[in-house]
């Protein structure tokens, strides 16, 4: 029997392994080295550890799984075949093919089954750590004596590119620190990439970092010898203080001609290649996809498995219902990502009458405030900077350092793993997350912002000192490529808020955004709080851009503005009317939410036969003619900022309401109002 059972796992490991050979083999590409080399670790882990259901990929407290190199797609493909997932064979067969489930690297959304979208190395071994912070966060404020609701494990297959990457280190450190306990790593140590063996750029030692790092380090570990997996697996999880990093020594491309060389990882084995990996290990050379009944009928009884695990899961949700209504509903609404009746009644008239001039990072930072005690499931932080960014939920407390239920993260000076955490405890579900650091920064964090972009996460990017008018820490810190930079990333929604009151509107359209993330960039400096007796309400922010004053309305010139340069258009306007010019000024806090907005609303701000257009932004100037057309004028940035307080910088760089008024009348003179030009009217029209 014992004899049985090694055959019997021996040959589900090789129908992983060559499942991805053949899916890679008539791609034409692919990645078949890692699939062949990690087999059995994976096998493992899903047939002996993973609580997962086939049949409700989405169950809320299933194990997470990751595959952290993306590029090894093909082995995850198969798994989630063997274990009964909606993904029929025809689709492995279809690998990396137009139209099909199964794309050159895991995509969220796309295939049944798939955590997160991977590929870009060490994004996974980051997230996989929000998932765990997400998890502990819910169980810490969820569970009861005799209740536990939240109670699984974050599993991920890491390789030496994911361990190379920075961002592993950012995160791993985190990770350690917040004790991390159901965070388990499988290590795929083969010590190949794709140019060369990893010695010449990978010497140090990862089992001591991650020592350092605060994590269990299991291993080595033979990766080819199940038992010995599953026995690391089981030390890892027996330890609730530390993440477990188990090392598992491979071999790339393991059985093949190739084995052991740069030459197995990205690129298919050939079908000699391929038919002698196949006679190496003892599998059929024919026909290709092939899978023994044994081996189905194993694998399938993870469906099975699945329904048990979610069916007591839903038992112990039912207890709780019953012992904790209201806790039990607020749960299942967060975990669907719903916010609850009257979530956002605290922003409600908050800068009404304020009086005084108010920066936007402020702004945010009380509607931030006001906002938690109706929205419990957010929460996030800063990188060491929340008493900059206005941040801080004041008196609910610290995550981790022995309080988990808290809802202040803090990150340490770690950009791009905060961005990436947040976006995995977006993927766990169950809470809102934000960050926040200032926008010169956001480079640092684009890597997880265009994924959760990719993978539409609702996460909240709070960016301040959004200019050169944050003053005297100078050119360093202060953004000008930055907003455009942001603007470029699909399904990326970036507001920028001209007052107080648009600020508190920015929050409100952020969390009713529940297709992608979205940025806040918010002033350092004092803005003048507008009258909305007398301006229309900041509600028009939701449609991203609105008639803010007008002197008539059949205007000569369009004056448009973004943040504290809307000021700037406003007093520009005024000069101008009072010379008799008719003027029209927009607050255009949001380019994406205005240009989702319908063509008659967008003609009734921004109309086409009014070609005479200045746009004022303390930013670049490129990409402002999506607005103003090929000859409109933009009044703006040409080079980096400098250190000095920000009124003279503004008057420095020339971005003053006076420059304003000279580029308008210039404009007027050469575009009196007629047929739009062409330019103009392709950028309008450009999401019809």
């Amino acid at each position: 029997m014992k004899t049985d059972n090694a055959l019997l796992n021996r040959n589900c490991v090789n129908a992983l392994r060559f499942l991805a050979v053949d899916a890679v083999e008539k791609a034409g590409s692919g990645h078949p080295g890692t699939p062949m080399g990690a087999a059995t670790m994976a096998y493992v882990l899903w047939d002996r550890f993973l609580e997962h259901n086939p049949a409700n990929p989405a169950w809320p407290d299933r194990d997470r799984f990751v595959l952290s190199p993306g590029h090894a797609s093909a082995l995850l493909y198969a798994l989630l075949h063997l274990t009964g997932y909606d993904l029929p064979l025809e689709e492995l067969k279809n690998l990396r093919q137009w139209g099909s489930r199964t794309p050159g690297h895991p995509e969220r959304g796309h295939t049944p089954g798939v955590e997160m979208t991977t590929g870009p190395l060490g994004q996974g071994f980051a997230h996989g750590v929000g998932m765990a912070v997400a998890e502990r966060w819910l169980a810490e404020h969820y569970n009861r004596p005799g209740h536990e609701i939240v109670d699984h494990y974050t599993y991920a297959i890491v390789s030496d590119g994911d361990l190379q990457e920075g961002v592993t280190a950012e995160a791993a450190s985190l990770a350690g620190t917040l004790k991390l306990g159901k965070l388990v790593y499988l290590y795929d140590d083969n010590d190949i990439q794709l140019a060369s063996a990893t010695e010449p750029g990978f010497s140090e030692k990862a089992a001591r970092l991650f020592v350092d790092y605060g994590w269990q380090v299991i291993g080595p570990v033979d990766g080819f010898d199940a038992d010995a997996v599953d026995a690391a697996i089981r030390e890892a999880r027996a330890d609730a203080e530390r993440p477990s990093l188990i090392v598992c020594k491979t071999v790339i491309g393991y059985g093949s001609p190739q084995q052991a060389t740069s030459k197995a990882h990205g690129e298919p084995l050939g079908e000699e290649g391929a038919r002698a990996a196949k006679r190496a290990l003892g599998w059929p050379e024919d026909p290709a996809f092939y899978v023994p009944d044994e081996v189905l009928s194993h694998t399938r009884q993870a469906a099975a498995r699945g329904r048990e695990y979610e069916v007591g899961w839903e038992e112990r949700l039912n207890a709780y219902e019953g012992a904790h209504p209201e806790e039990a509903a607020r749960f299942l609404a967060e975990t669907n990502g719903e916010l609850l009746a009257g979530w956002d009644a605290g922003l409600d008239g908050l800068f009404a009458n304020n009086g005084t001039d108010v920066a936007t990072r402020n702004a945010s930072g009380e509607a931030l405030n006001a906002l938690v005690g109706r929205l419990h499931g957010l929460t996030g932080g800063s990188a060491d900077l929340d008493p900059s960014t206005k941040t801080t939920i004041t008196g609910y407390g610290d995550f981790g350092w022995g309080e988990y239920c808290g809802h202040n993260m803090h990150f340490g000076v770690r950009e791009h793993a905060m961005g990436a955490i947040a976006g995995g405890m977006a993927l766990h579900g169950g809470v809102i997350p934000y960050t926040a650091t200032f926008l010169t920064f956001s480079d640092y964090m684009r890597p997880p912002m265009r994924l959760a972009a990719l993978m539409g996460l609702r996460v909240v990017y709070i960016f301040t000192h959004d200019s050169i008018g944050l003053g005297e820490d100078g050119p360093t810190h202060q953004p000008i490529e930055h907003l455009m930079n942001l603007r470029a990333v699909p399904n990326l929604t970036v507001i920028r808020p001209a007052d107080a009151t648009e600020a508190a509107e920015s929050w409100r359209a952020a969390l009713l955004n529940t297709t992608g993330p979205t940025v806040l960039v918010l002033s350092r400096q004092k803005l003048a709080v507008l009258d909305r007796s007398v301006y229309p309400p900041a509600e028009g922010l939701h449609r991203g851009g609105y008639v803010l004053w007008e002197s008539a309305t059949a205007p000569e010139v369009i004056l448009l503005g973004t943040g504290s340069e809307t000021h700037l258009a406003l007093e520009a306007g005024k000069q101008l009317a009072a010379e008799g010019v008719a003027v029209r000024v927009v607050s255009l806090p949001s380019w994406e939410l205005f240009d989702k907005q319908p063509a008659d609303y967008r003609e009734g701000v921004l109309p086409l036969a009014v070609r005479a257009r200045v746009a004022v932004e303390a930013g670049i100037t490129l990409g402002w003619e999506h607005y103003v057309g090929l000859d409109g004028a933009v009044v703006g940035m040409t080079g980096f900022g400098a250190s000095a307080p920000a009124e003279e910088l503004y008057e420095k760089f020339g971005i003053t309401p006076e420059r304003v008024v000279e580029a308008a009348r210039d404009q007027v003179l050469v575009r009196p109002p007629g047929s739009p030009d062409q330019s103009l009217v392709q950028g309008m029209n450009k999401e019809e």
